[in-house]
């Protein structure tokens, strides 16, 4: 049977990798994705013609969230699994510089953008018993130099699930950290964020994993979000926050 799979941030990273992941699991799968920027859509669309269908938008728009519930909707008459990807580390602040609206923006990229989506998305995910992911972070309970914004928007990440898994007993939902995964964000930490906010020290840190080549490969985490959106959250860990390593995930990151 088709399933249909709702993902976000798909143009690069650790999104277009689950999109490459979800398709190749099963030939049945339908993905559809989101991103601003619609060259690497179009790219993505090319290469995996019927199995992909995208929207150009910016998520903080409610017409846009809309429209990538109803293009699947209408297309396919379903939506089997919702993963909320996209995300941005900016503004990169300590405590005694913050710019209150820069945090309020980043709030509303990385936690109330996905609200609004899991609200539209919700009613159809009723019907089929599906599956909400969130990309947490390990900043969600680990202390990073100037992340607060980021942080504390994946912690609010957590919670959420653990709301959706309480009150709405006909869906899962889990919020999983990916690890520190060699995508752009990690460039501009190194090259902007770092040198420009960051303490010398957390500079270092994210140096030195990849100088040491320890930044995990976007389709590790990939096979972990892929694999749960297909076979289903299982009830044990349903609106838990693990790492994309937990042992409770072995069985999903093969």
């Amino acid at each position: 049977m088709t399933k249909v799979v709702l993902v976000t941030g798909v143009s690069r990273g650790i999104g277009k990798s689950i999109v490459e992941t979800i398709i190749k699991l099963d030939d049945e799968i339908i993905v559809y994705g989101i991103a601003r920027s619609e060259p690497p859509l179009k790219e993505l669309k090319r290469k995996y013609g019927g199995r992909f269908f995208y929207v150009v938008g910016d998520i903080t728009d409610d017409s846009v969230l809309k429209q990538l519930v109803g293009t699947a909707v209408e297309g396919h008459g379903k939506i089997d699994s919702l993963i909320a990807n996209a995300g941005v580390l900016e503004p990169v602040q300590n405590v005694n510089d913050i710019v209150a609206s820069e945090w309020k923006q980043l709030f509303n990229i990385n936690f109330f953008s996905i609200v609004s989506l899991v609200s539209i998305a919700l009613p159809y995910l009723k019907k089929t018993h599906g599956n909400i992911l969130f990309v947490s972070s390990d900043a969600s309970d680990t202390y990073f130099n100037c992340w607060g914004a980021y942080g504390s928007s994946k912690a609010a990440l957590n919670h959420f699930a653990m709301t959706i898994a309480n009150e709405e007993k006909d869906v899962k939902a889990l919020a999983v950290a990916p690890g520190i995964v060699d995508t752009q964000m990690q460039v501009e930490i190194r090259e902007n964020f770092g040198p420009k906010s960051m303490s010398e020290q957390s500079l270092k840190l994210f140096t030195g994993l990849k100088e040491d080549n320890q930044l995990l490969d976007s389709s590790v985490p990939a096979t972990v979000y892929a694999k749960l959106a297909v076979k289903g959250i299982p009830d044990a860990i349903n609106g838990q926050y693990l790492s994309f390593d937990d042992k409770s995930l072995q069985d999903f990151a093969k």
